[in-house]
């Protein structure tokens, strides 16, 4: 394996030990981005996960969400965002996330680890950016 690799994956089961389930996401965010990475793009329904850090760029293949040929929801960030606050609330696993995601028409999502935003992209140029809060790690 890589330096690139085994860092990330060090710094994930770090984030992962520590993680509350309410408000998880900014503390993995602090994790990956004190380990030195700078930007997650994930691509959906693939769940390809583009890692960009100071040691070089990883790729994940996680698991599709479907296969074949499929119509693509249409964006709607009122379903993405009843998403987004049951995951902040800790009332959905990571799977089902991604799931409500796809079924809010996203097709990619950007994590700016410096600036602390996600972007969350539909197929037709749709965009939904929110802010996270910084937090400190213990």
């Amino acid at each position: 394996m890589s330096k690139a690799i085994d860092n990330l994956q060090a710094a994930q089961q770090r984030a992962m030990a520590g993680r509350p389930t309410a408000g998880g996401f900014p503390y993995l965010a602090e994790t990956l981005r004190s380990a030195g990475v700078t930007r997650n793009v994930w691509s959906l329904p693939a769940c390809q996960s583009l890692y960009l850090t100071a040691d070089g760029p990883v790729l994940m293949q996680g698991t599709p969400l479907l296969t074949g040929m499929v119509d693509v929801p249409p964006f709607d960030e009122a379903a993405l965002i009843r998403a987004l606050r049951a995951d902040q609330a800790g009332q959905s696993t990571f799977p089902a996330f991604l799931q409500a995601c796809w079924q809010a028409g996203v097709v990619r999502y950007d994590v700016d680890f410096i600036g602390r935003s996600v972007s969350y992209y539909g197929c037709n140029g749709e965009v939904y950016v929110e802010d996270y809060p910084a937090v400190v790690i213990a």
